[in-house]
């Protein structure tokens, strides 16, 4: 099968990504082989390809917002057919028995030996992709492969994050960065009658944020008209996390949603904490976050923008990533689409000669 392998970590306008042909993956016990039909592009396979995130597989196929069909299924996978359209995300595997997994709030995503697909092992972008079928998502029906797969991640992160912040229906929520998971979020805060306020550097994004309900959309520079009662960072930039927090109101929580961020400059108690204000990480995300965020995604119906790219086109869907030219989100095309694809057909083909 093909897959864009990650040999050494490097630049992204040095294309460190190379398109290869590699055995085509076969599923253990308890797990599944999904074949891909596409794969979002999340700016965490960006800091994996530019070293950001220090190498944990090498070589190592990225990508972790997955969408695809059943293939096959290992001994006493039992979950799934063949032919079922499953989704699967960040977080690859847990121990089970640690006191985070074991946590009666549901805390796995901290879990110490978790395993992330497309960082530890080899994910979505290729034309096939392991993992166990605990770890696999059923998806709703009525929304289409190549806006799926940005929910996977860039969905649910932005999602998660939104609850800790506990903003209620009512009040006022600032994004800071407006790309593949803010884009989603407004959609779930509006849903839930939230006022919300972005600053993102992109034109191009403040015009979608306005588009999407957004009540105002400044630049990356510029202070909300008025104080914030929360407020998520999607921007890697340690400097955004102080703006953040001049601008929520007291006893405001700013969240950071990136699992990268270059250095927060020094804070002023007084005008950064004070008054109560709260900062918060969020560090991946449970498969109760997903399934929750999935069911919503049905409900609303949230619609991501998605801009297509081939899957050996990664690089460069990457690099549009990282310049901003994409508004909304960025999804390889690996091995056909929802709507009469090949690959459906042929786990068809196999589902009924079972």
């Amino acid at each position: 099968m093909r897959a864009m392998r990650l040999h050494r970590p490097d630049d992204i306008s040095r294309r460190p990504l190379r398109l290869e042909e590699v055995p085509e993956p076969v599923p253990g016990p308890g797990q599944i082989r999904v074949q891909v039909t596409c794969c979002g592009v999340c700016r965490t396979d960006l800091h994996i390809v530019e070293g950001e995130l220090p190498p944990r597989l090498q070589p190592v196929t990225p990508g972790h917002q997955v969408v695809g069909r059943v293939a096959a299924v290992g001994t006493d996978a039992r979950r799934f057919r063949i032919g079922d359209r499953v989704g699967v995300a960040w977080l690859h595997r847990v121990c089970g028995g640690c006191e985070f997994c074991g946590h009666p709030e549901g805390r796995e995503n901290l879990c110490r030996a978790a395993e992330f697909t497309g960082w530890t092992v080899d994910g979505g972008y290729a034309e096939a992709v392991v993992v166990d079928e605990a770890f696999a998502y059923s998806l709703p029906g009525s929304i289409p492969d190549e806006s799926t797969a940005p929910l996977l991640c860039a969905g649910t992160i932005g999602y998660r994050a939104l609850r800790l912040t506990g903003a209620r229906p009512g009040e006022r929520v600032g994004l800071y960065g407006f790309g593949g998971s803010a884009h989603i979020t407004i959609q779930v805060a509006r849903h839930l009658e939230m006022e919300v306020f972005v600053c993102s550097r992109s034109e191009a994004n403040r015009a979608l944020a306005v588009g999407l309900g957004a009540a105002w959309a400044g630049s990356a520079d510029d202070a909300p008209p008025v104080k914030l009662h929360a407020a998520i960072v999607f921007a890697p930039s340690g400097p955004v996390v102080l703006k953040a927090l001049e601008h929520v109101e007291r006893g405001g929580t700013v969240a950071l949603a990136g699992i990268y961020m270059s250095p927060i400059p020094a804070m002023d108690y007084t005008r950064h904490l004070y008054d109560e204000r709260s900062l918060r990480s969020v560090a991946n995300a449970t498969r109760r976050d997903a399934i929750e965020l999935l069911k919503l995604s049905a409900e609303i119906p949230i619609r991501p923008r998605t801009t297509p790219f081939p899957l050996e086109a990664a690089n460069e869907a990457l690099e549009a990533l990282k310049s901003g030219r994409v508004a909304g989100s960025a999804v390889l095309r690996c091995a056909g689409s929802s709507q009469g694809s090949t690959s459906l057909r042929a786990c068809q083909t196999i589902a009924e000669a079972l």
